[in-house]
């Protein structure tokens, strides 16, 4: 027995029904997910919304903030690791393998100077972003590739990275 056998019965019946729903009623597969971040008084901190969680984000003193949260950097690799882990979940459930343990460690660099006004000849971006699986399961190494594989394909904030969609500013 896999140590996550529990978790991956609940997200096996889960799955079963939201294909179900979807089946019927396909457009319920579109969701809208929404996120709102604003500056917390005069303390530079952002409180950000994402469904019903508050997150505290804010820089580091180097930036004139108080560290008591991530940075929207840290942020967005948090959300890619955790998008990461979850769909090693679903499809090591649509492919019946068993699960011991998932973790994801990712890296990336940022050149800050053109975020302060500062030349660079790179735009301020998260570039270089690396990150490392680690999949312990009793299934063979070939089966793990697969999943390595299904993950890479259909992680939703994976590919809104690699292939990125339209940003636009509403007025």
């Amino acid at each position: 027995m896999a140590k996550l056998d529990n978790y991956l019965e609940r997200k096996t019946a889960a799955i079963a029904d939201r294909k179900q729903d979807w089946t019927a009623e396909p457009e319920k597969a579109v969701a809208t997910v929404k996120a709102s971040s604003k500056v917390a008084g005069i303390t530079g901190a952002r409180p950000t919304t994402m469904g019903s969680y508050t997150i505290i984000s804010d820089s580091a003193p180097g930036l004139a903030g108080h560290s008591l949260g991530p940075t929207a950097p840290e942020m967005l690799l948090g959300a890619l690791a955790s998008c990461i882990v979850h769909t090693y979940f679903i499809h090591a459930v649509l492919v019946n393998i068993p699960l011991d343990d998932v973790a994801v460690d990712i890296s990336g660099s940022i050149d800050y100077k053109p975020v302060i006004g500062m030349p660079s000849l790179d735009r301020p971006a998260i570039t270089d972003i690396h990150y490392h699986a680690q999949v312990e399961s009793p299934a063979d190494a070939a089966a793990i590739e697969q999943l390595h594989a299904a993950v890479e394909a259909n992680c939703p904030v994976l590919n809104t990275l690699r292939y990125p969609t339209t940003i636009q500013r509403d007025r």
